[in-house]
């Protein structure tokens, strides 16, 4: 469960938080140079420095936070505040240049969430999800559009073979074919 999220921590946290989406930008198209991880997964020099500036603008402005870093190594794992971040959330749209890549980040208060950002840095969508309460996109609340029936919903997944993989596999194909629109 999250922790409630203050009036002050929002007017802190929510605004860097979209500098911090920024910070993938300027790589996109350039600094891609591929490299391979152990599970075979891409994994790209542009994430990499994404994180250090990102890394790198929390610890100028948050000295006393954390970030438990996946790339870098941990930093003030016990802080009462960590930032958790994936500079390229879709690293595989990120080198065929497809804008359908995204950063992810979250700050912690004690253990637990209090803020969450889905980022589309190329159009500057910032979705943010403070802490239990309705998602934000800039000042707009964000809904899911109502729906009675799977077969009036609209299913996305980011690969139809990964949902093949899964133990849920055979019984994605009829249920993807139910929906009303489907999109990997």
């Amino acid at each position: 469960m999250s922790a409630p999220l203050d009036a002050a921590e929002r007017a802190e946290f929510v605004p860097f938080l979209h500098e911090l989406a920024a910070v993938i930008r300027p790589y996109y198209l350039y600094g891609a140079a591929v490299e391979l991880k152990g599970d075979d997964s891409p994994f790209t020099a542009a994430d990499r420095r994404a994180e250090e500036v990102m890394r790198l603008l929390i610890l100028q402005r948050y000295h006393e936070q954390g970030i438990p870093g996946e790339e870098s190594g941990a930093y003030r794992p016990d802080a009462r505040y960590r930032w958790v971040l994936d500079p390229i959330d879709g690293t595989k749209a990120f080198i065929c240049h497809r804008y359908l890549f995204g950063t992810l980040m979250a700050l912690l208060r004690e253990g637990k969430p209090i803020l969450g950002a889905i980022c589309s840095p190329l159009v500057g969508h910032v979705l943010v999800g403070p802490g239990g309460k309705q998602s934000l996109l800039g000042e707009r609340v964000m809904r899911t559009r109502r729906c009675t029936r799977f077969e009036d919903a609209t299913l996305l997944t980011t690969s139809h073979w990964k949902m093949a993989d899964h133990r849920v596999g055979p019984a994605f194909a009829p249920l993807s074919r139910r929906a009303r629109l489907y999109r990997s």
